[in-house]
């Protein structure tokens, strides 16, 4: 199915009506970084004073959250509940607005993590609604509801109801968008393509801190970052339903008008109708007994053979390897790219600096690494990355705060390199997974990422006014762990994709043997 869809694709090429759809997923791509990395401006710390009540005579503690009222009778402690709050950098936030500081200080970690909590359920949610309903409508309704949740949370008076906000917005961001830019594309763009989304995220992230720098107000802010979701609506409008899912739906005449479209707009000549026709039943009939097959064997299969299924990526010592390697860099790197996002306020004296720079280095992190796998591999590169990235911040848990050119510069090394790594195990899991189970296991590694995602936020908000030393050593250590166990696993440049479990244990054999062979030997064992 995939190989002759693929052939109209190239028939097509690329051309104004891909770029609609390329162009509308890297402007959706640009406006998600306010949302996800917004605790860093709404819900960020503030240097607070405890406001005893008028009249006494009070003794604030060092951490601003009691105060001692001596009497003849002996001192009394009592816990403030009221605080005045440095408002120099920022005008309002939700930390002065709802007094997340002492044991509320949890609650701003909470807020950030909420919607990648979220996060959590999208991928599920999203893959049975766009396969139900197609991906255009699922894009539709989601991206109303994205727009409508973020920009209500600047009108919410109630601290739960923002963070119940926040949740629901990480269940409606859902991948649909890229997998429908996917779908469009001929194969030789899809790198391209990869990368074109990527890129967008950084520069959003870049303009988040720009925005943020100019607009001080925490409501205001999050509405000005939450209504540019309303410009992607019109190319919507525009847009097709993925033809790929209309023909295997067994839409055909709606998946003829739509390839006719796409022909007209991008200047070329499709095979004639009933030509068509016929490649799309061949397409869906091919799709339709792989889907009967897998029923059928389904139903036969027993309560054993199921939980078999569950615990595949143990089923020998190889493929539990690379799972469980594979969920540890995941959640490392998950976590260390969004605690360095959200470290503003802890590596910087200006976070708004932070935040632009922070986006500016990830641009050569996503763009350069595909070169460079391509030449030297993945193992490598990844291992690299994860070690620079852990002794560059590392380091910063020994440098002053008051030296804040190296400081920046550390920090701004460990996210270039983690950047890279991101990218470069995005490629890696792909290849490490053998067919048989590569949905499954990247889909472990995703559960990971979120994990490290969820993970972020407490250790840069909640552990780091406490021990500020702590985020800079909990990322550096963790960062040089997943490079570390990432030496442990194969390289995959060169080799044939696994199919299955077994064939495992015969790429390990080839590439002991080509390790040990000759020059020309090489050539032979190539696949």
């Amino acid at each position: 199915m995939g190989s002759k869809f693929d052939e109209l694709l190239v028939r097509l090429g690329t051309g104004k009506w891909n770029y609609l759809y390329f162009i509308s997923a890297s402007v959706w791509f640009f406006l998600i970084p306010p949302q996800s990395l917004s605790g860093a401006y709404l819900a960020p710390h503030i240097p607070h004073t405890c406001r005893p009540p008028q009249d006494v005579n009070a003794t604030i503690s060092e951490d601003s959250c009691s105060y001692v009222i001596n009497t003849t009778s002996g001192s009394n402690v009592y816990p403030c509940t009221e605080w005045d709050f440095d408002l120099t950098v920022f005008s309002s936030t939700l930390t002065s607005e709802f007094q997340l500081v002492c044991d509320r200080d949890y609650l701003r970690a909470t807020y950030q993590s909420m919607m990648m909590f979220g996060n959590f359920f999208s991928p599920i949610v999203g893959g049975v609604l766009a396969d139900r309903f197609g991906r255009r409508l699922v894009i539709i309704v989601t991206l109303s509801l994205f727009t409508f949740l973020s920009s209500s949370i600047s009108f919410l008076t109630n601290f739960n109801l923002i963070l119940a906000f926040r949740a629901a917005l990480g269940c409606v961001n859902l991948p649909t968008f890229f997998i429908l830019a996917m779908e469009v594309c001929e194969p030789k763009m899809r790198s391209f393509v990869g990368v074109l989304t990527a890129l967008p995220w950084a520069a959003g992230t870049m303009a988040w801190g720009g925005v943020a720098y100019l607009i001080r107000d925490w409501r205001t802010l999050n509405l000005v970052v939450s209504l540019p979701n309303l410009v992607i609506f019109p190319a919507l409008y525009l847009m097709d339903e993925s033809p790929r899912w209309m023909i295997i739906r067994g839409q055909h005449e709606r998946a003829l008008a739509t390839l006719t479209k796409a022909a007209r707009w991008n200047g070329v000549a499709l095979p004639p109708e009933d030509d068509l026709r016929g490649t799309m039943r061949d397409i869906q009939a091919e799709t339709t007994s792989s889907t009967e097959k897998k029923e059928v064997k389904s139903k036969k299969e027993s309560v054993r053979n199921k939980l078999d299924f569950a615990l595949i990526l143990c089923r020998t010592r190889k493929i539990t390897i690379v799972t469980v390697i594979m969920f540890i860099d995941y959640l490392i790197v998950s976590m260390v790219f969004y605690g360095l996002s959200l470290s503003a306020t802890s590596f910087s004296a200006d976070p708004f600096i932070y935040m632009a720079l922070a986006g500016l280095v990830e641009i050569p992190g996503y763009s350069v690494t595909a070169p460079i796998i391509a030449k030297l591999g993945r193992k490598g590169p990844a291992t690299f990355g994860f070690l620079v990235c852990g002794a560059a911040i590392l380091v910063l848990a020994l440098i002053p705060s008051r030296v804040t050119w190296l400081v920046m510069i550390l920090a701004m090394t460990g996210k270039l390199f983690i950047s890279a790594s991101y990218q470069i195990i995005y490629v890696y899991v792909t290849e490490l997974f053998p067919t048989e189970v590569r949905t499954t296991g990247m889909g472990s590694a995703i559960v990971a990422s979120r994990i490290g995602s969820v993970l972020a936020p407490f250790v840069t908000d909640f552990v780091g006014p406490v021990l500020p030393w702590a985020p800079s050593v909990i990322f550096g250590a963790s960062s040089l762990v997943a490079g570390a166990v990432t030496l442990v696993l194969r390289e995959t440049l060169g080799s044939p994709l696994p199919d299955t479990i077994a064939d495992l244990e015969t790429i390990d054999k080839r590439h002991r043997q080509r390790d040990a062979g000759t020059p020309g030997e090489l050539v032979d064992l190539a696949p």
